[in-house]
């Protein structure tokens, strides 16, 4: 089969939305320890907002009830690997994959954010 694409129709960003049970928690994480700065918020009490920082853009959406999933939901391309995985230890975030070479080219490691979303995250070797 075939597929044709249509040349006229050009993407843009696409941005993960991550589901938080507290934003005020998440907020402190995304942007006290990352360094991500705030751009928009919705709602009162908040229940969106928009996080950025160099070319990342991150969404949070308040969701009481959240479960985390058992898989990766976000992939984060980043420089300096090795100080994020500290920050991420020094917090006592859960380590689900360490960090480690991997042959397909990338430093990589997987953590938990303060509400379970698995980030899968690496730097190219």
């Amino acid at each position: 089969m075939t597929e044709k694409h249509d040349v006229a129709l050009r993407f843009g960003r696409i941005a993960a939305t991550l589901p938080v049970k507290d934003m005020e928690r998440a907020q402190a994480f995304y942007v006290d320890l990352l360094g991500f700065r705030k751009v928009f918020e919705n709602g009162s009490p908040v229940g969106f907002m928009i996080l950025q920082r160099d070319d990342a853009e991150l969404h949070l959406t308040l969701q009481k009830n959240h479960k985390a999933a058992d898989f990766n939901i976000a992939h984060m391309m980043v420089e300096n690997i090795d100080r994020l995985h500290d920050l991420v230890q020094q917090r006592g975030l859960k380590v689900v994959k360490r960090l480690q070479d991997k042959d397909y080219g990338l430093r990589a490691f997987v953590f938990e954010d303060p509400d379970g979303n698995r980030i899968d995250v690496g730097q190219p070797l």
